[in-house]
């Protein structure tokens, strides 16, 4: 088995123009250097021969049109998109601009959520060996299928001749739902007539993501006079990743608006509407996909409006709950099991809800802030996920699941300035340090429901559950993430 690298475009979308290989061809170990779709790519007889011959090539590219593209564009292009008007509409019940007008209390917000890479422990790799009646494929992949026939393709056979043999994931959390790291692993190997593996340097694979997709979402809600919720306005907007994975799209794509039209509270009033802005780049789906960006606005807002109502955020949400058994039990139980309203001197509490994958839970987060610098102590976490096989797998699933949330939520955040993505690796890409976990209390409700999924649930309630407890000991309301770029001092 030989070994190759692959040299990408730094601008995404870029394309390779000219390709002097001289110096490296010269190099000990390399066997060949050719241009792929992907970039160019350098097999040797080890990896860290085609990583050193990778650094002499010279190669002129053509960035393309992102070469103009930056974070505070794809930041205008959403807000002026949605500004142009309510988009298609993804749930609409009752008369929300009359609720709104005749309501004694009203409010709006506007929450913007960022990039975010998968950050995979492995990075992208895929090893190829193809033959003339066939081609082997060795890759960690989420979906068998699209990888067989995208070798095929790449390799000019049909599907029925790729065998793909399934290897440990290394991390997926959606990056592998993608195979644009496996056509250069069979191009290769066609070409040298012998099984050659492609591994992405960590750095390539922070910089050329299917990243999270940015988005910009409005939100309105009203109160009568009792503090009761009457009317309920969430505009969306944001790239689509169906339209790009799996198109058609007609219509709403489901996987921006999940958590969204998925409405626990009671509210006679509600409409839930999406309008698509693209930004020039190839976004994916991630661990939660639309949930943590909808829960992140749902359940802040949520706060926000029961302070406007002057009610306990635990209280407000119980009491448009009378439709929701399990969500009640749910909620009540964490508030229990967190000591809700009794935290300990100088700390402070958040709570959040969710219902996603058939599953219902609620967190509560524990934090202290001093001097601007906010330390998470506790995440108390139910959960009923109706029957259990295993519940050792499902408390661990919920507990990755929270840690996944913390890192998305205290530094996730992918920038672009001139089209290439500036976080390279964990230096400034930050995840959560062992160090740094607060106490977690998983407790898992015994159920006779039909069961529901866990691998992603407990992700999305981690960011609001800490904002509002940030409020709580700040006054400062976040509407925008991650917390770590964001000062933390009493207003």
């Amino acid at each position: 088995m030989l070994y190759a690298a692959l040299a990408q475009s730094p601008v995404l979308g870029g394309k390779v123009k000219t390709v002097d290989s001289g110096a490296a061809e010269k190099m000990p170990g390399v066997r060949k250097v050719m241009t792929t779709a992907s970039g160019v790519v350098v097999i040797a007889d080890h990896f860290w021969q085609a990583l050193k011959a990778r650094k002499v090539l010279r190669i002129t590219w053509d960035p393309g049109l992102n070469v103009q593209l930056d974070s505070a564009a794809i930041g205008a292009m959403l807000r002026k998109t949605a500004a142009a008007g309510v988009g298609l509409s993804a749930k609409a019940e009752g008369d929300v601009a009359g609720a709104l007008k005749s309501a004694k209390h009203s409010l709006s917000a506007a929450y913007e959520l960022p990039l975010l890479a998968h950050a995979t422990m492995e990075p992208m790799n895929c090893t190829a060996d193809v033959k003339a009646d066939g081609c082997d494929l060795y890759v960690g992949t989420q979906v068998q299928q699209i990888a067989q026939t995208t070798a095929a393709t790449a390799a000019g056979l049909s599907p029925a001749q790729v065998r793909v043999f399934t290897t440990l994931i290394g991390g997926g959390f959606g990056r592998r739902l993608d195979i644009d790291f496996i056509p250069a692993a069979v191009e290769a190997s066609k070409a040298v007539g012998a099984p050659v593996k492609v591994i992405w340097t960590r750095e390539d694979d922070m910089t050329h993501d299917t990243y999270r997709p940015p988005a910009y979402e409005e939100v309105s809600g009203g109160l009568d006079a009792s503090g009761k919720l009457i009317a309920w306005n969430l505009h969306i907007t944001s790239p689509s990743i169906t339209a790009r994975m799996f198109p058609p799209v007609k219509g709403v794509d489901d996987s921006v608006i999940e958590a969204a039209v998925n409405n626990l509270y009671d509210v006679a009033n509600l409409s839930v509407s999406y309008s698509r802005q693209e930004i020039g780049i190839d976004v994916g789906y991630m661990r939660s996909v639309s949930h943590a960006p909808n829960c992140f606005v749902i359940e802040s807002f949520m706060d926000e409006l029961a302070s406007v109502a002057g009610k306990n955020p635990y209280d407000f949400r119980m009491n448009h709950l009378a439709k929701k058994p399990r969500q009640r039990r749910v909620l009540r139980l964490t508030a229990e099991r967190a000591g809700w309203g009794k935290a300990p001197a100088g700390h402070y509490q958040g709570i959040a809800l969710m219902e996603g994958y058939m599953t219902h839970l609620a967190q509560v987060a524990e934090i202290s802030v001093d001097a601007g610098e906010l330390k998470v102590h506790r995440i108390t976490c139910v959960v009923d996920c109706g029957q259990m096989v295993n519940p050792r797998i499902v408390e661990s699933q919920i507990e990755s699941g929270i840690v996944f949330g913390l890192s998305a939520a205290l530094w996730g955040e992918v920038t672009i300035a001139g089209g290439q993505v500036q976080q390279t690796n964990f230096n400034n890409y930050r995840l959560l340090r062992n160090n740094e976990l607060p106490e977690l209390d998983v407790h898992l409700v015994d159920s006779d429901e039909a069961p529901g999924g866990i691998g992603e649930v407990a992700v999305p309630l981690v960011a609001p559950a800490i904002c509002n407890a940030i409020f709580t000991a700040t006054g400062r309301r976040l509407r925008a993430l991650p917390i770590g770029t964001q000062k933390l001092l009493k207003v």
